[in-house]
């Protein structure tokens, strides 16, 4: 088929590949434009971007697909369909209805549930059990067409967003593979009307750890946010990323005891964290400028007392 592939981040390049693995023709790749990145602020190209011109194949990065000549450009590529994994731009409905087959997206979730920016992340977050990746026909809803395709995952305990991904990204672009060898095969179902979360694009006051939570929701936000934006607590005027922990929790009748009422409270001298209800123990961790290490290592050359409070 010839393809129109769409898409920015890390989570796209696997499909990218895999398609032209597969032999399909990419008339061109569509991603985001080059944004400013690193210390210097220099503009830097999307992932995609790189992989696609290493590939030889022709890319485009608009800022906006509304306008008569971007979508008079893009009709002129003459796609079979679109293809789209994690674009970051709204299509219009006339770019959608201009491939021969339409526009499909590599969602990642199992639809209805976290239709929108960061699925895996409010996955985490939610403590879901299980997620997946759903193949889509894409409409001018938020992630409302109706599905080909899905393949489940289990979530496991010590899944980080940035594992899960990796995961997702290789079960998507295996997924769009076989859809478009065998389209024939894959009836359209319109999503279940029961079911239906969002979920919306992450907030960065979003990764100041929440010690008000349980232990274990503490636990569910730093694997949510590993490794963009990075959970942190700050401490002596520093911010300090969380990258991974243990909860440790009691029965609901021992914690009024065993645990302390105030959230935050440092209780030992290895980083040992109350919550609501539970405790936190930071296992890896990084200061400001530095290397992640070990929190014991990160503790021998900088003591953090109990008894202290962290914001």
């Amino acid at each position: 088929m010839r393809i129109v592939f769409m898409g920015t981040p890390d989570f796209a390049v696997p499909a990218l590949k895999a398609l032209v693995a597969a032999g399909h023709d990419i008339a061109a790749c569509y991603t985001q434009p080059p944004r400013p990145a690193g210390r210097g602020k220099q503009l830097q190209p999307s992932t995609v971007q790189r992989e696609a011109e290493a590939m030889g194949i022709a890319v485009r990065h608009p800022v906006s697909l509304k306008g008569s000549e971007a979508q008079a450009l893009f009709a002129a590529l003459g796609a079979d369909i679109g293809v789209v994994a994690a674009y970051g731009l709204i299509l219009p409905q006339a770019v959608l209805d201009t491939p021969k087959l339409g526009c499909l997206n590599i969602h990642g979730s199992l639809l209805p549930r976290w239709r929108g920016a960061a699925p895996v992340q409010r996955a985490i977050l939610a403590g879901d059990t299980e997620t997946g990746i759903t193949i889509m026909r894409m409409e001018a809803g938020l992630d409302t067409g109706p599905m080909l395709a899905t393949d489940p995952t289990e979530i496991g305990a010590y899944d980080t967003a940035g594992a899960l991904t990796v995961r997702l990204a290789h079960m998507g672009a295996d997924s769009m593979v076989k859809v478009l060898a065998n389209l024939q095969d894959y009836p359209e179902i319109p999503q279940p009307s029961d079911g239906v979360t969002y979920a919306a694009k992450i907030d960065k006051a979003e990764s100041r750890i929440d010690f008000t939570g349980s232990a274990l929701e503490v636990e569910r936000q730093i694997r949510a946010f590993n490794p963009v934006p990075g959970a942190f607590f700050e401490i002596k005027g520093e911010r300090v990323r969380v990258l991974a922990a243990v909860a440790q929790t009691l029965p609901a009748d021992r914690q009024a005891t065993s645990f302390p009422s105030t959230p935050g409270l440092i209780l030992d001298d290895q980083l040992a964290i109350g919550c609501s209800s539970g405790v936190i123990r930071p296992t890896w961790v990084q200061r400001a400028g530095r290397p992640a290490m070990a929190t014991l290592d990160m503790l021998r050359g900088w003591a953090i007392a109990p008894g202290t409070v962290l914001s």
